[in-house]
């Protein structure tokens, strides 16, 4: 009668669960009453003197983990309250040792009442994961103190959980996508006990989360605006839904001026110069550096996306246009170059597109003054051209299905013109064509023979390094394209415009 029912209610695994409880219960039981008649035999007498603990029916209840949960111990830890320090490079295997079945438990309870994991146990490393070569990026969780006087971010914890090996662990962060610049001050992420005197003291608590990131680098390129810090402080902070403060280092107040609009769309605070701050300023989570995957890319993996920041950019600059026209007289934007790049013959390309049936407009695409203008201009095209360079990087504010169209200069630059525009184009749902101008169509070919390594053999001044490819072929060569070449490449837009 009995094991039908005990069969219906409960699966296998219960069951076993349940025989192992039994068994040990009345273990329990049997060694109680020995204990009653001989002294002798009590429980705590067999297991030893060094076990100074009374075995009770919730502890063992709370010792029967699901294998779920075992299993899936490096997501139970995000619980944990005293997992101050999110490790995301560690595979469950590096995790998993470092955890005593005590732990466990408590990471079962975790779900409904603070954890009390004994912190003896633990082995917690402060983290700053390096996300690409060029790049550091690093979340902290816990007792963070950022004091700006020596640029230094504290993980506080108490001295027993701190081991010989992390008691010494600093890293030394770039908060910027590109390492080496020479531009951006470093920062130390430093772990401290709560007891050490040199740990500053908190003078101002924050509940929200903080970003800490720096406007040095290669900003007032437009180009760089966009892929070093917009695009990825957009990746890095979305998550946060506005309520984050962002802490801004080598900070320039023209920046955030600039780009306030958008800057409002990511957070709802005002940005902190951190460097100018005489106190120390406290959070519960911190994020340092921001993540990077490629030059205007997002990686649809973590969660947001780059048609989701060009909607955000439609939304702040009131862009109309989603997708390019297909029909009627289509609009090409001719991106100026005033000087370097110069496209000299622009006045008779302008011409050739018009007999195609474009209507054309010219304009200079590193932006100085109105930004929302611009942006509406672009958007209001369905091609945009130009030689490689940052004003290209406008193509964020085209509608979805326009096209751009690259005029790549001599030299070994091809792979830097289809990192930075050909390959983000089909994130923002953008078709992509480049040209490839010939050595007749070089201004070098003025100022070197015909036999010269410069127009003969390019690699070779790219392996000179990119100082040289730069001072070459991007700061002293402009364009006059061959017009009838050209042509096809309009009339190829003009077909995927139609599609």
């Amino acid at each position: 009668m009995y094991d039908p029912i005990f069969a219906k209610s409960f699966s296998r695994y219960d069951r076993r669960r349940f025989g192992c409880f039994a068994l040990i219960l009345s273990l329990i039981i049997a060694l109680s009453i020995c204990s009653t008649f001989n002294p002798t035999l009590h429980p705590l007498t067999l297991i030893g003197d060094a076990v100074n603990l009374q075995l009770s029916i919730s502890a063992v209840e709370s010792m029967l983990i699901d294998d779920a949960i075992i299993n899936n111990i490096t997501a139970q830890t995000e619980t944990a309250q005293n997992m101050l320090v999110i490790n995301e490079t560690a595979s469950a295997a590096d995790i998993e040792p470092r955890i005593s079945l005590q732990s466990m438990i408590v990471m079962k309870e975790s779900e409904t009442k603070p954890a009390k994991i004994d912190q003896k146990r633990r082995n917690v490393d402060p983290l700053c994961r390096v996300v690409k070569p060029d790049a550091d990026y690093c979340e902290i969780e816990g007792d963070v103190r950022i004091d700006p006087n020596s640029s230094t971010v504290f993980l506080v914890m108490p001295r027993s959980t701190i081991s010989e090996t992390n008691a010494t662990s600093n890293w030394i962060i770039e908060p910027y996508p590109r390492r080496g610049t020479g531009f951006v001050k470093p920062w130390t992420v430093k772990l401290a006990a709560e007891d050490d005197a040199s740990v500053p003291k908190c003078d101002h608590l924050h509940s929200l989360p903080a970003l800490l990131f720096s406007i040095g680098g290669f900003t007032g390129n437009h180009f760089h605006d966009f892929a070093d810090l917009l695009v990825p402080l957009f990746a890095t902070s979305f998550r946060f839904k506005r309520d984050v403060h962002f802490l801004a280092t080598d900070y320039k107040p023209w920046w955030p001026a600039k780009y306030r609009p958008l800057l409002r769309r990511l957070t709802g605070h005002d940005m902190l110069d951190i460097d100018r701050q005489n106190q120390t300023h406290c959070y519960t989570k911190l994020t340092a550096g921001l993540k990077f995957d490629s030059e205007l890319v997002v990686d649809s993996a973590s969660g947001v996306s780059m048609r989701q920041f060009r909607q955000l950019l439609r939304q702040t600059y009131s862009l109309d246009r989603d997708k390019a026209s297909g029909s009627g007289r289509p609009r090409l934007m001719i991106v100026s170059r005033k000087r370097t790049r110069i496209l000299t013959n622009e006045d008779r390309i302008s011409r050739a597109a018009r007999k195609l049936g474009f209507e054309v407009v010219s304009a200079e695409g590193d932006v100085s003054a109105n930004l929302t203008k611009f942006a509406q201009l672009v958007n209001s095209c369905d091609v945009m051209m130009g030689v490689h360079g940052a004003g290209l990087t406008n193509m964020v504010f085209l509608p979805d299905k326009a096209v751009l169209i690259q005029i790549v200069p001599l030299g070994a630059i091809d792979i830097f013109a289809k990192l930075d525009f050909g390959n983000p184009s089909a994130g923002m749902k953008i078709r992509y064509l480049d040209y490839k101008i010939e050595m007749k169509e070089s201004s070098l070919i003025q100022r070197y023979p015909i036999d010269h390594p410069v127009l003969r053999d390019p690699m070779s001044i790219h392996r000179q390094g990119w100082g040289k490819l730069r001072d070459v072929y991007l700061n002293n060569q402009n364009v006059t394209i061959d017009v009838r070449r050209f042509r096809a490449t309009l009339a190829k837009a003009l077909k995927l415009l139609r599609r």
